[in-house]
């Protein structure tokens, strides 16, 4: 009973000091009035009367008891807004899913190795592939693929793919005399089934792939010329040469495990040589690099970096020779070179794009008298 007796009280304690307060001002105001009014002049300025005052204090007492009313729902209202989740921005549509060309670009390698192994009696080796009905005239077994590749696939609409392969074709003759045709390139078109992942449009499906006709053979790509590369200082293969020494090192080392890379290389590279070793011996036989002065052999600037790019002949483990180039970067330290990486490519100069070089193909002797297999492309 206590605590609703509170409520109650201080509400009437707040109502009582409200009508002592307006008695106050009605007093003070009606003082006013009344020495105003004793001058007996017009007085000039804000004048009230007693019922004026009257009825400010009574708008006064009704806004006291209205704010006294809504304390409750002002703070309801408060609450709720303060626990109301707030609304987050919107979330961005997913983007779709590009097709991939893996799974198209695998069948239709198999595609043309199984075409140009098959011939006429084995059609049914293609039914895989391609379930058309054809009759092939030449006779199987007279070509293989030794190797092929995908070089080109393209996503003609969806779920249907344009795939170009290379193929290294060897031509069989009938007193199992074996000629090499050369490279080859056959296009072939390929319908994908499944999720975007497999090549095709749907989801939740089992992924399937289906030929829609036999491959044909077309032109090879365009032949380039590759852009000027940065390195335009020779140093030829001097032993007097600091970097030429730092390379011929590292490069003994990276590719016979002779001796430690540390020695060669940078603080903190993080290189290793190639294990098991493939090589026993290695020959420095050019070094470019791109220092502008190429007659330039001492050791620079303490942090100077050099580019170079390094012709080696390196000796197998059966005794042949093997041609190989590195691109490496140096970085000068205490009065000598370090190898401070293995670049991934060659440097090539800026804006030195590749250019279109005539293509041209030198026949093999045998291949001048073998009678190529009919194709049916």
């Amino acid at each position: 009973m206590k605590r609703q007796r509170r409520p109650r009280k201080a509400a009437k304690k707040q109502l009582v000091e409200a009508e002592a307060w307006d008695d106050e001002v009605d007093e003070a105001e009606g003082y006013e009035t009344r020495e105003t009014s004793a001058d007996g002049a017009d007085d000039i300025g804000w004048k009230t009367s007693t019922a004026q005052m009257a009825g400010l204090s009574r708008l006064l007492r009704a806004g006291v008891w209205a704010l006294v009313a809504s304390g409750p729902v002002l703070g309801t209202l408060a609450f709720l807004s303060s626990s109301a989740p707030a609304q987050g921005a919107a979330k961005p549509a997913p983007a779709a899913t590009p097709a991939s060309p893996v799974g198209p670009a695998g069948f239709a390698e198999l595609f043309v190795s199984a075409y140009l192994q098959a011939g006429q009696g084995t059609e049914r080796d293609l039914a895989p592939y391609y379930s058309g009905s054809l009759a092939l005239a030449v006779k199987p077994g007279t070509r293989t693929a030794t190797q092929s590749t995908v070089i080109a696939s393209r996503e003609i609409q969806p779920g249907y793919w344009s795939v170009t392969v290379a193929a290294d074709v060897t031509a069989h003759g009938d007193k199992g005399k074996s000629t090499r045709l050369g490279v080859q390139y056959f296009r072939v078109g390929i319908q994908a089934a499944g999720p975007a992942g497999a090549g095709g449009t749907a989801q939740g499906t089992t992924a399937g792939y289906a030929a829609t006709s036999l491959p044909a053979q077309v032109a090879a790509p365009t032949t380039l010329k590759p852009g000027g590369l940065a390195y335009e200082s020779d140093r030829g293969s001097s032993s007097s040469d600091p970097s030429v020494e730092t390379a011929r090192g590292f490069l003994a080392a990276y590719l016979t495990g002779t001796t430690e890379l540390d020695r060669y290389t940078s603080p903190g590279t993080r290189l290793q040589p190639i294990s098991p070793a493939p090589y026993s011996a290695v020959k420095v036989t050019a070094v470019q690099d791109d220092a502008p002065n190429a007659g330039q052999q001492k050791v620079l600037a303490d942090g100077t970096v050099l580019h170079q790019l390094v012709q080696v002949d390196a000796t197998d483990q059966t005794g042949n020779p093997v041609s190989l180039s590195y691109a490496l970067t140096l970085k000068s330290r205490a009065g000598r070179w370090e190898v401070a990486s293995v670049d991934d490519a060659p440097a090539i100069r800026e804006s030195s794009p590749p250019s279109a070089a005539p293509h041209t193909t030198t026949p093999s002797p045998d291949a001048a008298t073998a009678s190529p297999s009919p194709s049916n492309s």
